[in-house]
């Protein structure tokens, strides 16, 4: 369902996992980001876009390569692709193709377009990468930690802000890859802010935002989150309190427990390092 709207830009929000999308409207191009998540949220998605297309080319942007967000990418076979170095070689992309079969085999969910993982027309290579499609301009981060091949996405002159499955104001960071590339991701934050006219941040889960101050806010949470949870292993302390604050912590735990987990490895191998040196 449409979330938030203007004349240039659309959000979507599927009804799990607030997941969102994105089509942004320009003179120029249609822009198309992580189309998901049920069936016919993706159908609504396309037929959004097939409205407003007429000559215009469309690019379709994935964040990053968790199934969730690359589940509608059969409804764009007319799209230029556009994701990091690090999604066009992933060596386990059946395996994700596999999770979005799973799970629409659990829920008896059949869909209208093939399921394919994502082939990349134009792979981000380096933060500061630009695309610029007439007077339309893309500039991309490199966005690791919570896997290891995100981006962030900047489009100009429309000043929105694509932030991946960062900076969420209903999820506390979800660490895949590594906690030290997460904090160094959300840190690109004030150069973002500082180098950009920014006016809307969208990110993977939960509600876009055009306050400043709560992107820092979500920042802040993020790296509070990480740092306190780090310290908690550390020194051997309850760390449960630290997701108390969010609605949805009953799903959410697992989430929770992973990153106690691959923390834990990181400090382990640290410590096998500081040991050997």
């Amino acid at each position: 369902m449409i979330k938030y709207q203007t004349n240039n830009v659309t959000v979507f929000q599927s009804v799990l996992y607030k997941t969102t999308s994105l089509v942004i409207r320009t003179e120029d191009c249609i822009l198309v980001v992580d189309p998901n998540l049920l069936p016919d949220e993706v159908v609504e998605i396309r037929q959004h876009v097939d409205k407003f297309k007429e000559d215009k080319q469309i690019y379709l942007i994935f964040t990053h390569s968790d199934w969730d967000h690359i589940v509608g990418y059969g409804a764009f076979d007319d799209a230029i692709v556009i994701a990091s170095e690090e999604f066009n070689k992933r060596e386990d992309k059946n395996e994700i193709v596999n999770q979005i079969f799973q799970f629409d085999d659990q829920y008896y969910l059949d869909r209208s377009y093939p399921l394919q993982f994502p082939s990349v027309d134009i792979p981000v290579l380096e933060d500061g990468q630009e695309l610029v499609i007439k007077n339309t301009k893309l500039t991309f981060y490199k966005a690791e930690g919570h896997t290891n091949d995100g981006i962030f996405v900047v489009v100009e002159p429309l000043g929105v802000w694509i932030a991946g499955d960062y900076l969420s104001d209903v999820e506390f960071p979800f660490i895949y890859d590594n906690s030290e590339k997460y904090e160094q991701t959300i840190g690109k934050t004030d150069k973002i802010l500082s180098s950009h006219n920014i006016k809307l941040l969208v990110p993977g889960h939960g509600t876009a935002t055009d306050i400043m101050e709560e992107i820092i806010f979500r920042k802040v949470l993020s790296y509070r989150y990480i740092q306190e949870l780090r310290n908690t292993i550390s020194n051997n302390l309850d760390h449960e309190f630290l997701i108390h604050g969010y609605k949805y912590k009953e799903d959410q735990i697992k989430s929770h427990n992973d990153n106690v987990a691959l923390i834990k490895q990181e400090l382990q191998l640290k410590a096998k390092q500081t040991h050997k040196g």
